[in-house]
């Protein structure tokens, strides 16, 4: 699989993206937050920093979703019973998802704080 071209590589992270907004609720929500701050930074027009940081967050959150799905389904595939180091691995995989998503919303109230006191 390695030396593929672009475009068929392109294919595997389109699949894997449509996988996990098929199978994810976390992600599809995660995606649904970030097109809620598309819309608002549209609507509002703010300085460039905040598209910068905002759309930032947004990737990194989403990119932690789909890092946190295919650790847990390859865990599930390799070692589908229960087992402490298991758990681990996915709470810590849920926890990295948890702080960028909770600094991506600090960053938006800030935007938010800005924009509303101007």
């Amino acid at each position: 699989m390695k030396n593929q071209p672009f475009f068929k590589r392109m294919g595997f992270a389109l699949s894997g993206i449509a996988v996990a907004l098929r199978l994810e609720s976390s992600f599809r929500l995660q995606c649904l937050a970030a097109l809620m701050v598309v819309i608002v930074l549209a609507w509002s027009k703010p300085a460039m920093i905040w598209w910068a940081l905002l759309l930032l967050n947004c990737g990194l959150v989403l990119a932690a979703e789909l890092f946190n799905t295919a650790l847990e389904h390859l865990i599930d595939h390799l070692h589908p019973g229960l087992h402490p180091s298991i758990k681990i691995a996915k709470d810590c995989a849920a926890g990295a998802v948890f702080i960028l998503s909770i600094s991506a919303a600090c960053i938006f109230v800030a935007f938010l704080l800005e924009t509303l006191s101007s």
